[in-house]
C-alpha cells in the first residue's frame, strides 16, 4: 500500500523483543520513502542515542507525529528492508489481537504471524550424463585400475550400462565423491546436466479422480453455508460428524466455491494427521493450487510457501496452527479439521489458541470459520449450546462399513485370572482370528500420562489429591504430589479404596509390547510407529504406506496412529491401557480420554468387512470410558460439563495460569508472593469481581536447566478479568527492577505446569 502527501509519520514497533521498548515509535516518513512503504511495511529505521541502524514494523500512519516531541527532532525512515515481506493489515490487526488477549511484546506477536525472511536456493535435479562411447569408457577403467583410482572405476563402470545417472545416487550410493566427478567431467568423460526441480511440498503432482456425489447431509452443510456467503454471512459452523461420514468432502467443496469466487482458504489440519493420504485428495482435487506447510520444512521453505500466497501463486493453504497466517490477499474461508487436537494451542509465547486466532481472523478478513470433529472439544460444544456456532451432522458413515462393535475389558478380572500380560484374553484370541482370515489388526497404546499416576491394579483406584480431584503424581524419592495446590505425601502402600498393596505406576513401552506380539504371534509382521521409529521426515509416510500396502498385519503405535487414517483391511483395533490418560494430573484428563478411544475405536471396519475394537481398562465404569465404547459424545459431555461447571473449569469459566521463571529460588519467590499480593491490593475490584487465586507455588516441573519456575493459577467467569490481572502484572514488570526472572502468561491452558 503506497501513501501520499506531505509530513507524514509512522508508529514504527522496532525489531527487539523486549518489554521497555515494546512500544511504538514515531518516524517521519520521507517524500522518496513514500510510494514504497504502508502499514505493515518492514522498514530500517536509525534507533537509539546511537542511531544505530534496526529494522522495525509500521503499525499506523497519519498526519501528525503521535509523540509529544517537537517534530523537528523525528528522526526518517531510512527506507523498506531490503528484499522485505510486507505484511498485510490483518496480520498486523492480528498480532495486536494476540498480543492483547495473551500477552508478549507486539514484536513477539508480530514475529508469530509473520514469516521468517530466509531466501532459499532453488532446488536442483543433477544428472550425470556420458559424453563418450563405450571403447572410451573401457579404457578409462583400464587406466584408472592401474592407478588404483577405485571410485573412478566405479563411477565408469555404472556409465557402461547407464547413459544418464541421477548425481545424488553416485555421490550416495557409489560413494563417488565430488571432485571425482569434477575429474572426470575434466578429463571428457561425462557432462553435468543440471535443471530445476519443481518445489511441490510432500512430492505430490496433481491428479484426476471422480468426485463422489455429496449426500443429502454433505449437501445441506454446504448449500447452507453457500448461502449465508451470498447474503455477506460470514458466519462461524461447526460440523459434528462420526468418524468416517464425509468431513474431508465437504472442506474441499467449501473450498472450491470459495476458490470460483477469486478468493483463497485456509485449512488447518494437525500436524499429527499432514499425511500422504489425507494431502493426496487435495492435490488430486486443486493441483497447484496447494501449498502445505508443516514442522519439517525449513524457515527458508516456509516463507517460500508464504511468498507464493503473497503473490497469488497458491489459492490454498493446509497446515498446523501456523498456517493461519498465510498473507493471503482475498481470504474467503478458514477450516479447522479435529478442532478439538491439543496441537492448536501454543506452547511457546505468545500462548494462543488457533481456534480463537481463526475467530478473529474470520472477524477482521470477513471470511467464515469452518470447525469440524467426531469428538468435539467441550469448548466448540459449549457454544453450539449457546447458539454462537452454527452445529451441522453428519451421521452417516461413507468410508465405507459401520462403527465397530466395540468391547470393554476389565483388566482387574484378568489379573485375577492369573493373566499378567497386557492382553486380555478376548484381544488375544480376536488377534489370532484376524491373522487367520489374513486381516488388518491396529494396536493402540494409550501412553498419554501413564508414567506419573499411580493407580492400584486390584480395584483400578487412581491416587487423587484430597483438595483438587485430579491425581498425584509420582516424584523422584517416593513423593506423590499434585501439581495445582502442592498437597504431597509418601507413596502410597495400600489402596484407599480396596486396601490392595498392588499399587504402582506403569512402564510398559511399545518396544515391550512389540516383543510380547513377536512371540505370541511369530508368523505376524509387525509395524511400529512412535516417536524412536519416526525420527526422520520420510519415517512417518513410509511406515503408512507399508500397511496401506498390506505388507504388514499389525500396526502398533502410540497416538499418533489413531488421527484421521483410514486403511480399509482393518477389522480389529486393540486399545491397551485405555485409562492411563485418565490418571494425568490435568482436569482434561476425561475429555482427553474420551477423543483418543473414541478416534481410536473408529479406524476399525472402515472397509466392506464389520470391525471390532476392544478396549482393555482397570475403570470400566469411568464415564469417558463407557461413553467412547458407545460413541455417545453427548452423553460424556452432559456428565463432563456438569463437573466443569462445579469447578468453574473452562469452558464454564477462565482460567490464567502465570508463571515465574528465574535462576535464583529466593529471588523468584519473593517477586512470585509480591506480585499476586500486589495484585489483590491493587487491582481495582479483585475481591468484588470474585476472582480466585491458587497458588503461587512450585510449579510441576520446578527447576529446568538451572531455572527455577514457579505458578499461579486465577479463575473468573470471564476471560476479560483475568486480562486485567495480565496487563497489571505485564505494566508493573517493565516499573519494578528485575534481574532475569521473567514472566509468562497462559490462558485456558492445555496442561499444567
Amino acid at each position: 500500500m503506497s501513501i501520499a502527501g506531505k509530513n507524514m509519520f509512522a508508529d514504527v514497533i522496532v525489531d527487539i523483543s523486549h518489554k521497555s521498548i515494546d512500544r511504538a515509535f514515531c518516524y517521519r516518513i520521507p517524500d522518496e520513502v513514500k510510494d514504497q512503504v504502508g502499514i505493515g511495511s518492514k522498514v530500517r529505521i536509525p534507533f537509539g542515542n546511537g542511531n544505530k541502524e534496526r529494522c522495525g514494523y509500521i503499525i499506523a500512519i497519519s498526519d501528525n507525529p503521535t509523540d509529544e516531541i517537537d517534530a523537528s527532532r523525528i528522526k526518517d525512515i531510512l527506507g523498506p528492508a531490503e528484499k522485505s515481506f510486507t505484511a498485510e493489515e490483518n496480520l498486523i490487526a492480528l498480532a495486536a489481537f494476540i498480543r492483547e488477549q495473551y500477552g508478549s511484546t507486539m514484536i513477539t506477536a508480530l514475529n508469530t504471524v509473520l514469516p521468517v525472511k530466509k531466501v532459499i536456493q532453488k532446488k536442483e535435479n543433477r544428472t550425470i550424463v556420458s559424453k563418450v562411447p563405450v571403447l572410451t569408457i573401457e579404457q578409462g577403467i583400464e587406466l584408472a585400475e592401474k592407478k588404483k583410482q577405485r571410485a573412478k572405476v566405479r563411477l565408469l563402470r555404472e556409465l557402461l550400462g547407464n547413459e544418464r545417472i541421477s548425481y545424488s545416487l553416485v555421490t550416495g550410493k557409489l560413494n563417488v565423491s565430488a571432485p571425482t566427478i569434477k575429474s572426470l567431467e575434466k578429463e571428457g568423460f561425462l557432462t553435468i546436466e543440471v535443471t530445476e526441480r519443481e518445489d511441490i511440498p510432500f512430492g505430490f503432482r496433481a491428479l484426476s479422480e471422480e468426485r463422489p456425489k455429496l449426500s443429502d447431509e454433505q449437501e445441506y452443510i454446504v448449500s447452507e453455508i453457500q448461502k449465508d456467503r451470498k447474503n455477506g454471512i460470514c458466519g462461524q459452523y461447526f460440523i459434528y460428524g462420526i468418524t468416517g461420514s464425509g468431513k474431508t468432502e465437504v472442506y474441499m467443496q467449501l473450498i472450491e466455491n470459495c476458490l470460483k469466487e477469486g478468493k483463497e482458504a485456509i485449512l488447518l489440519i494437525p500436524e499429527i494427521s499432514l499425511t500422504y493420504q489425507n494431502l493426496l485428495r487435495f492435490y488430486r482435487r486443486f493441483g497447484n493450487k496447494v501449498s502445505v506447510v508443516h514442522s519439517k520444512l525449513s524457515d527458508g521453505e516456509k516463507y517460500e510457501q508464504f511468498r507464493k500466497a503473497k503473490e497469488g501463486e497458491i489459492s490454498i493453504m493446509i497446515g498446523p496452527r501456523s498456517a493461519l497466517f498465510t498473507p493471503f490477499q482475498n481470504l474467503g474461508m478458514i477450516i479447522i479439521d479435529e478442532e478439538h487436537e491439543n496441537s492448536y494451542k501454543s506452547e511457546t509465547t505468545p500462548k494462543y489458541h488457533a481456534r480463537e486466532v481463526a475467530y478473529k481472523l474470520g472477524e477482521i478478513a470477513n471470511a467464515p470459520v469452518v470447525l469440524g470433529s467426531a469428538t468435539p472439544s467441550l469448548e466448540s460444544f459449549y457454544r453450539v449450546r449457546k447458539g454462537e456456532l452454527r452445529e451441522f451432522r453428519l451421521t452417516k458413515r461413507l468410508t465405507g462399513g459401520t462403527l465397530p462393535e466395540v468391547s470393554i475389558v476389565d483388566m482387574k478380572e484378568e489379573l485375577a485370572a492369573g493373566n499378567k500380560t497386557v492382553f486380555s484374553k478376548k484381544l488375544k484370541s480376536l488377534m489370532e482370528d484376524r491373522l487367520e482370515k489374513g486381516e488388518q489388526i491396529m494396536l493402540f497404546l494409550n501412553r498419554r500420562g501413564y508414567s506419573g499416576s499411580v493407580l492400584c491394579r486390584e480395584c483400578g483406584e487412581i491416587i487423587k489429591c484430597p483438595h483438587c480431584d485430579i491425581s498425584l503424581s509420582e516424584h523422584r524419592g517416593g513423593t506423590l504430589m499434585c501439581h495445582y495446590c502442592g498437597y504431597s505425601t509418601g507413596m502410597v502402600k495400600k489402596c484407599p479404596k480396596c486396601g490392595s498393596t498392588k499399587i504402582a505406576g506403569f512402564r510398559a513401552g511399545t518396544e515391550q509390547i512389540e516383543e510380547s506380539i513377536h512371540k505370541m504371534f511369530p508368523q505376524a509382521v509387525v509395524l511400529r510407529m512412535d516417536a524412536d521409529t519416526t525420527k526422520k521426515s520420510e519415517d512417518y509416510e513410509a511406515i503408512l504406506s507399508k500397511f496401506a500396502a498390506r505388507e504388514a498385519d499389525i500396526l502398533l503405535g502410540t497416538q499418533m496412529i489413531v488421527k484421521g487414517h483410514d486403511f480399509k483391511g482393518v477389522t480389529l483395533m486393540g486399545i491397551l491401557l485405555a485409562d492411563m490418560s485418565l490418571g494425568s494430573n490435568d482436569y482434561r484428563a476425561a475429555e482427553r480420554t474420551f477423543q483418543l478411544l473414541t478416534q481410536a475405536a473408529g479406524r476399525a471396519g472402515r472397509g466392506d468387512m464389520p470391525g471390532e475394537t476392544v478396549i482393555q481398562t482397570y475403570q470400566p465404569d469411568h464415564y469417558a470410558i463407557t461413553y467412547a465404547a458407545s460413541q455417545d459424545y453427548e452423553g460424556f459431555y452432559e456428565e463432563e460439563i456438569a463437573y466443569r461447571e462445579f469447578m468453574e473449569y473452562p469452558p464454564a469459566g477462565h482460567m490464567l495460569c502465570v508463571q515465574f521463571f528465574g535462576p535464583d529460588w529466593t529471588r523468584l519467590s519473593r517477586l512470585s508472593i509480591g506480585m499476586t499480593n500486589e495484585v489483590k491490593e491493587k487491582l481495582d475490584g479483585f475481591e468484588e469481581l470474585g476472582i480466585k487465586q491458587i497458588g503461587p507455588g512450585k510449579a510441576a516441573l520446578g527447576k529446568k536447566q538451572d531455572i527455577y519456575r514457579q505458578v499461579v493459577y486465577y479463575k473468573h467467569p470471564t476471560k476479560e478479568a483475568l486480562i486485567r490481572i495480565k496487563d497489571y502484572m505485564e505494566k508493573r514488570m517493565t516499573e519494578i527492577s528485575v534481574l532475569k526472572e521473567q514472566i509468562q502468561f497462559d490462558f485456558d491452558p492445555m496442561n499444567t505446569f
